[in-house]
Parts: structure tokens; sequence; C-alpha cells
């Protein structure tokens, strides 16, 4: 058998509708596993689409329950349902658009439920925290690449390099806000640093893969001209990424103002989160393709203006994500294992490289968190919750990776993001339950200063 047959080929709307409604089955069945055992539904999503795509029943054994019509031609099985990709499939091409859709909702969500004025009373503390926990992870990340040149890294791919580095910057506080919570730590003054510099750790993150995916687009110039040239030189790539956020910003106030009124005169009605979807599909289009800005940054942005409208937003977020998590975010998550993992081609190589930066991801957010802490004269204790409160990795991790990938960085680092998803995960929790039972047995008697103000409690997805 050569390449990939298929018994049914999927190249209409219907035939997609039966790749949904698996990619749906398998996503919710084995979420609810993962979440069962203490583990990110996104993980169960995830692994998912490694079961019912190509990766491993596919590639290794033969038959594959979906499969992808690569132009490559690696590949050689059979599958009951193949997406073909050849010109305009609504198998491949329609599973790319769902996905897409999902990221760009998933950045918004998390644009919306940032608050602002929580995030001004955290202070000094938490921004450090924050940009450390950023610069310590992504500058270990670029030096462990420069060894792998064999694997498309090394000098020779400078940018690959600091998109490893950016895909270790991302930090997801879900879990640690889980335990806090358990714990009844959750409002107080180290959680809600934590929670705090865990945002604001996502906004500089994001913005710091906008200029390194800006800059990794701008080619060769030699054939270009006019407005197309002037985007392709690096200078006009940085230009570009701050007429990007002033134009955003700018706009933002008027839209923040015309929600305001809306919501003052049709409160909690559908139109809020339709107008909503407007501005969030509106400012990712224009930040990728009239600023050379990545699209997810102009959703989280859409998010962030739209946050300062408290009760607009808080509404707009509730229907956003039963639509985000019925439909559109399983289908990105279960996309990742089904496109963008494969286990033909992986050697000893990648496997001892994502080992190496997946230790240097952890480490770099421990130390470089703590540090900061323990400068602001918290305990060796509460330095320590601060940096494996930072330490868990989730969605952005994988939506950043995504992106990465979209730019030019091989998929064969998909799998260094899933253990690096799975390795945080497990060690979080049990990591933050070890060290505040510490506190226990020293009778409650930390020494972090008076640094913040009580605040209700926090939630963050």
């Amino acid at each position: 058998m050569k390449g990939v047959e298929g018994v049914f080929s999927i190249d209409s709307g219907l035939g997609f509708v039966i790749i949904l409604a698996i990619i749906l089955l398998f996503t919710k069945v084995l979420g609810l596993v993962f979440r069962k055992i203490g583990l990110p539904q996104v993980l169960g999503y995830i692994i998912a689409g490694i079961i019912i795509g190509p990766a491993i029943f596919g590639e290794l054994c033969g038959f594959s329950l979906i499969g992808l019509n690569k132009a490559d031609g690696t590949a050689s099985y059979k599958a009951l349902f193949l997406l073909n990709g050849d010109g305009f499939s609504m198998g491949t091409d329609g599973l790319a658009i769902f996905s897409k859709i999902g990221v760009l909702l998933l950045m918004f969500s998390t644009g919306l439920e940032t608050n602002l004025q929580e995030l001004k009373k955290t202070g000094l503390a938490a921004t450090l925290i924050a940009c450390v926990g950023v610069a310590v992870p992504m500058v270990l990340g670029i030096l462990i690449s420069l060894p792998f040149g064999n694997l498309g890294l090394g000098t020779e791919n400078m940018f690959n390099c600091i998109f490893i580095g950016a895909i270790l910057t991302a930090t997801s506080v879900a879990i640690t806000v889980s335990v806090l919570k358990e714990l009844g730590k959750i409002s107080s003054k180290l959680g809600t640093t934590i929670v705090s510099a865990a945002i604001i750790d996502d906004v500089i993150g994001i913005v710091v893969l906008s200029v390194v995916t800006g800059m990794a687009k701008a080619g060769d110039a030699s054939d270009l001209t006019g407005f197309a040239w002037f985007k392709a030189q690096w200078w006009g790539t940085i230009i570009m990424i701050v007429a990007f956020f002033i134009v955003a910003i700018g706009l933002g106030f008027g839209i923040s103002y015309l929600f305001k009124w809306i919501d003052k005169k049709w409160p909690t009605t559908h139109r809020i989160p339709v107008f909503s979807l407007v501005v969030c599909f509106f400012y990712s289009w224009l930040a990728e393709e009239v600023f050379g800005v990545a699209d997810i940054t102009g959703a989280f942005l859409a998010g962030i203006i739209l946050s300062t409208v408290h009760r607009a937003s808080e509404y707009t977020d509730k229907k956003i994500e039963v639509n985000t998590y019925t439909m559109f975010a399983p289908v990105f998550f279960a996309n990742i294992g089904i496109s963008n993992i494969s286990f033909l081609g992986l050697n000893g190589m990648i496997f001892l490289f994502a080992f190496l930066a997946v230790l240097m991801g952890l480490i770099g957010k421990v130390i470089g968190c703590g540090a900061v802490a323990k400068c602001f004269k918290y305990g060796w204790r509460e330095s320590g919750i601060a940096g494996v409160g930072m330490m868990a990795r989730g969605e952005v991790a994988l939506i950043v990776t995504a992106t990465a990938m979209a730019a030019g960085l091989p998929e064969q680092f998909m799998i260094m993001t899933v253990l690096l998803i799975l390795v945080s995960s497990v060690l979080t929790p049990i990591l933050l339950k070890v060290l505040y039972a510490k506190e226990k047995s020293d009778g409650g008697n930390g020494n972090a200063p008076e640094m913040l103000p009580e605040t209700a409690e926090t939630e963050q997805n």
C-alpha cells in the first residue's frame, strides 16, 4: 500500500459533520477521565486527537479512525475517514477553520477574564515576578536549543530557538488556583500575587511572541515593493507592532464607551456577545493581515478592552465559554493531536531535547519567580510557593506552540509542549500541597510582608 487510503473520503459538509461527532465524543470522554485523575482536560483533548488521528494507530499500526492525506507522502496506512488536502477540502481546511476560531475564542475569553483593577493592586512584586518568570525560561530555552542544530535549531535557525524560549514562558494558573482554593489560600497576599503575576506573564509572553513571529515572517524583501517591502524589514516589523498597539488601544477607548452605552441600554441581551465577537474577529484580522502581528494577540487585546465593561464582559464570557468549550476548543486541541503530532521521524535526540527543555521550563519558573519573591522579603517557603505556583503550563503554551509552528517551527516540537504540560500539571499541585503542609507543621508562622491588601477570591481559567 502506497500513501494513505480511506474507506470514506471527507470532502463535503456532511462528511465533516461525522468528523466533528468523533472529535467531540472522544474529547469529552478523555477530558472527563483526565479531570477525574486530577489532570487538565486539555491534555485529555490532545490525547483524544492522538488516538483518533494517525499518530499511533495509523503510522504505527496501519489503520486509524481519521487519516490525513499529507502532500509529502511519508505515511502509508488505511483510515476509516480520510481528510483530503488537495485544494480546498471540507476535511482538512474545515478542521483548520474550526481550530482557528477555537484558538481565537480561547484567547478572547482569557482577555475578558483579565481584571485590570486587580492587576493595579498587586503592585511591583507581581509585575517583577512576571517579567523574570518570562525572561529566565526564555533565556534558558534559547541556550538549550543552540547545541541542537540537527533538529532545526542552533545558531543557523535562531528564530526557532527563540520560539522554543517563547513557548517556555507561558504560564497557566488554572491548576494553581484550584489548589490555592482547596487550601484556602487564594485570597491571601501571596495567592493574589501569584494569580496576578500569571496574568501579567501571559500578556508579556504574547507580546514577545508577536514580536518574534513578525520578525520571523519578515523574509527576503528583494522582490517586494512599497508597504510589503516595509513590513518585511525587521525595523518595519517593530514599527508595525508598536503601531498596532497604538491603533488597537486608541480604538479600544471608543469601543469601551460604546459597550458601556449598549450595556446600560440593553443589559444582558444577546446583542452584547454578538457585538463582542465582531470586535474579537476584527481585531484578530487587523493584527494579522494589516499589521503582521499574531492574530491571537488581537483576540487577547480585544478581550482586555471589553473587560473594562465589567457586567457586559462577565455576561459575554459566560455565553462565549459555552460555545468555545462545547465545540471549538475541543476541536482545536484535538486537531493538535491529529495534525501536529507524529511519531514518524522522532528519534532519541528529539526526546532528549524535549526532556532538557521541560527541565529548563520548570527550573526557570521556580528559580526566576522564587528569586524575585525572595527579594521582596518573602521567606524561603513562600518564595518556593511563588515559583511553583508559576510553574504550571496549559492552553496558552499550546496556543503559542501552534502559532510558532505556523511561523516555521518544525511540528516535531509539539511533543515538547505536551510533555511540559503533563509534567508541570502533575508536579504543581503535589509541590504546592507539600509546601503548604510545611507551613502547618511550622505552626503557620510565615514571614511574608504586608505587601498587598486582602482581595476577594480571584478565579482564572
